[in-house]
């Protein structure tokens, strides 16, 4: 029993570390190009992509989006014939940007409401993995004002405010069963709030090639009295005390980017950005449980993330001035070394591609659509702590869609 709660209290580190939660959705015309932004100055999501660049805007924004995430897992069972599925739960990322200052000033105000982590996952109470993990419902805003300063034509600096509010919602099996023939299972319910900070730069060289360079620090996320709810038969209801509550620290780990922006005509925009995440700030997480039992001890459990890279690249093409074709893609490496994946994101080696398409509805409405294919690869894997053993495959589909007033 011991170690069934073991598990149990290690779920909750792990779903918010797992590279396909950081969702990485948080401009249309930047998913569009691959994620690409940081050395562009595009629209209001300047003000996650590069603080520095939007001082740099011609033009006053008010800007939402969403985008629709399916995310799409197998799971095979090492020496089986059997696949199992996540159920087609649809997660809905967002963003809202505000960018502000008086025309042609040295410095502009800004505003982002944003999601950089999130997911929706349901594999179901039949399948191998249950004991595991039957469902998640995890979701982390950002709110984050911004500073944007011009020093001189070919050079602005900027920085914002990071606010985080997550939560989550996940449940489990658990090998109990009562007279019924019934599993127990567990749920872990919390929020919890962090801080951190986005500063960036923005250089225009006399090539006519712009560059941005920014910094996301790392937010650690406090989780105070989250809720651990357990239903199992009667007759240990007293090992798992009820209610009970549970504190954890998150620490999640800082991004660092360069991007460039090349204009080779006045029709065509190419972007490259290389991006690092310091998830290597996840090593060990422990739980402290308000009331303990001999079966329900406070937890310390070892990690060994990495850092781990991405590199983007994308292409703008605008015909006229009404519209603009995008498309792009990129390759990211796993922060999740072997032992420790598991189905809250079967976390892997990844490739994307994208693709969107903008038009100007009048001169100061425009509309974007932006869709993406992501492919995690395939990964056999036996995770040390629960033996769950077998091949994950996982694709994820992203269409989105976003509106900006701009003045």
């Amino acid at each position: 029993m011991k170690k069934l709660l073991l598990l149990v209290l290690a779920l909750l580190p792990v779903i918010s570390f797992a590279q396909g939660f950081q969702v990485n959705l948080e401009g249309e015309k930047q998913i569009g190009m691959g994620h690409t932004g940081t050395g562009l100055v595009q629209d209001g999501a300047s003000v996650f992509f590069n603080p520095g660049a939007v001082v740099m805007l011609p033009d006053n924004y008010f800007q939402a989006g969403i985008s629709p995430l399916l995310f799409r897992s197998d799971f095979n069972p090492s020496g089986t014939n059997e696949q199992y599925h996540t159920a087609n739960k649809i997660a809905t990322p967002f963003t809202m940007y505000v960018a502000w200052g008086p025309k042609s000033s040295w410095w502009k105000l800004g505003l982002g409401i944003y999601t950089p982590f999130g997911g929706l996952t349901n594999w179901g109470n039949q399948w191998a993995g249950k004991y595991v993990l039957e469902s998640l419902n995890l979701k982390a805003i950002y709110f984050q004002p911004t500073l944007s300063i011009k020093l001189a034509d070919y050079l602005s600096i900027g920085g914002g405010f990071v606010y985080n509010r997550g939560s989550v919602d996940l449940t489990q099996a658990i090998p109990l069963t009562n007279s019924a023939g019934q599993d127990g299972q567990a749920e872990l319910k919390g929020s919890g709030k962090g801080y951190g900070w986005n500063a960036g730069i923005y250089i225009k060289t006399e090539l006519g090639l712009t560059v941005g360079i920014t910094h996301r620090s790392g937010v650690n996320t406090t989780i105070n009295n989250g809720d651990a709810i357990f239903a199992v038969p009667s007759s240990l209801q007293a090992q798992f005390p009820q209610p009970n509550t549970f504190n954890a620290s998150i620490p999640l780990p800082a991004t660092s980017s360069i991007g460039l922006g090349f204009y080779p005509t006045k029709q065509w925009t190419l972007a490259l950005d290389v991006n690092l995440v310091s998830w290597h700030v996840y090593k060990v997480l422990a739980f402290d449980y308000k009331n303990n039992t001999a079966a329900l001890q406070d937890t310390y459990s070892p990690r060994n993330y990495q850092d781990a890279y991405s590199l983007r690249g994308g292409a703008q093409y605008k015909p006229n001035n009404k519209l603009a074709l995008r498309f792009g893609g990129g390759y990211a490496t796993t922060a999740v070394d072997d032992g420790y994946v598991t189905p809250e994101a079967p976390d892997a080696k990844r490739a994307y591609v994208t693709g969107g398409l903008g038009y100007t509805l009048n001169n100061r409405l425009d509309i974007d659509l932006s869709f993406e294919y992501e492919h995690l690869m395939a990964r056999d894997q036996t995770n040390i702590q629960s033996q769950l053993s077998g091949t994950f495959e996982t694709n994820v589909y992203i269409p989105g869609i976003s509106l900006a007033y701009h003045w």
